[in-house]
């Protein structure tokens, strides 16, 4: 409510601001017909001189009127063209294919096969991963590193489909992704964001927003992220109502929240958007050690912000401008001093000797 005001609040003025000005106009042109008048008093006669003035006057609402059907005309007509966008908008592919059903509990492994895999946002742009190939074998732990638009996220939209391949192709466990219904995909895998996703609602409803699970089951993840105690304290404990975005808890709390939620759903593939960026470092230690005892079984993609969150990775896979740079394990990327990885070590201040030896507990 208060943003709302806030907006009619600035209209206002602005359209205040924007009257003031043109009286101000009005009437200086009234003033000039005035003089012309004086200045022609000779050849003009009184009915005329009045005349005159009297469309002189009228000119300050003709002037407010147009000015101010031509804003809302200039302003309402971003709805009519987001209509038109959204009309022209392409549809994603298939909910749910019955004739394309992956195999019961798939994915058992979470192996991840991806060839030549080149992607764009949108036709006629740029691609922004072009021809990637990895295999990334069950249990392995994934770190990803580049700069800003190196492809990074693009890759993890990928896996969900959010962008669709232009070339190549990406199975997971043998399935080929394309063929199968978003909801049989997007339903297996797991992602925590960079930003936390919270609802307006509950507790209970943001873990396990379908009520898949007990509130026992509920109690053990928040135990192991650490919020037990805190949910405990709450009023109404589980039921306690949490604002749109959860703006009545912390980052930290946010993010440990959807990391219950990960949690809960045990996922096979589990992927990590930098989600500790801007969140302290004790919270982010807590975050790293749940995430390895927890997830030591599951096919982990991790991208990192913070360098510690990937050193123990089983494998770097380094982007640039969509391409792979590089894809080993961390220790022999960074023995080659002219690496990318090794750069962003050094940059870093981090030694070789550091790779692998981080104890989170």
């Amino acid at each position: 409510m208060d943003r709302n005001q806030s907006c009619h609040l600035a209209s206002s003025v602005a359209n205040r601001w924007l009257g003031l000005r043109l009286e101000m106009i009005a009437n200086l042109l009234t003033l000039f017909t005035a003089i012309t008048a004086v200045f022609m008093r000779d050849r003009l006669t009184g009915g005329t001189v009045g005349l005159m003035i009297t469309f002189a006057l009228q000119i300050t609402h003709s002037l407010n009127m147009l000015v101010r059907v031509s804003s809302d005309v200039e302003t309402n007509i971003v709805s009519v063209e987001r209509i038109d966008e959204y009309a022209k908008l392409k549809s994603e592919a298939s909910w749910d294919i019955q004739s394309e059903k992956p195999p019961p509990y798939w994915p058992i492994k979470g192996n991840i096969h991806i060839t030549n895999l080149s992607t764009r946002y949108r036709e006629n742009l740029q691609l922004i991963l072009k021809d990637l190939s990895i295999d990334i074998q069950s249990g392995e732990k994934i770190g990803i590193i580049g700069r800003t638009g190196s492809g990074k996220s693009s890759l993890c939209l990928s896996l969900f489909r959010i962008i669709e391949p232009t070339n190549g192709t990406i199975f997971i466990d043998n399935v080929d992704i394309q063929l199968i219904g978003l909801h049989d995909l997007r339903s297996k895998i797991t992602i925590i964001p960079q930003d936390a996703v919270i609802f307006a609602g509950t507790i209970r409803f943001n873990i396990d927003p379908f009520s898949n699970y007990s509130d026992t089951e509920i109690w053990n993840v928040l135990e192991l992220v650490h919020l037990k105690e805190r949910i405990h304290m709450m009023e109404n404990g589980l039921s306690y109502l949490l604002a749109e975005g959860g703006q009545n808890m912390s980052a930290g709390e946010k993010q440990l929240l959807c990391l219950a939620r990960a949690l809960l759903r045990k996922s096979k593939i589990f992927i990590f958007d930098g989600a500790t960026a801007a969140i302290d470092m004790e919270t982010d230690r807590l975050i790293q050690q749940t995430i390895r005892s927890r997830f030591k079984d599951s096919t982990l993609l991790t991208i990192a912000h913070r360098l510690h969150t990937i050193l123990d990775s089983t494998k770097i896979l380094v982007l640039s401008n969509g391409s792979l740079q590089e894809y080993d394990e961390p220790k022999r990327v960074a023995a080659d001093s002219n690496s990318a990885f090794a750069k962003i070590l050094s940059d870093a201040n981090i030694h070789l000797s550091d790779i692998g030896s981080i104890n989170l507990s």
